[in-house]
């Protein structure tokens, strides 16, 4: 199982990226540096409700004029250097 997965949601409000981590501990320790990424607005933990998932996630939420690709991107090439360390 690969330590990260991210999807780009669409919400009625906005666009979000979530995070799925498979070692959930890591989920405060990640917001802090998720955080940091440009770009990101805001960072959540939240209670996944889908099957076959684990059972938190971590939401980012864009700053406005901040492409979600973009986001996406810079994201996974974040994690995957955190995870390759």
């Amino acid at each position: 199982m690969l330590p990260f997965r991210t999807e780009i949601r669409n919400s009625p409000k906005e666009q979000t990226l979530k995070v799925y981590l498979s070692d959930i501990s890591l989920d405060i320790e990640l917001k802090g540096h998720l955080e940091k990424i440009k770009g990101v607005r805001m960072v959540e933990v939240q209670s996944s409700v889908s099957r076959n998932r684990v059972p938190e996630n971590l939401t980012l939420f864009r700053e406005e004029g901040t492409s979600i690709n973009d986001l996406k991107i810079a994201t996974d090439r974040f994690l995957k250097d955190y995870f390759n360390k």
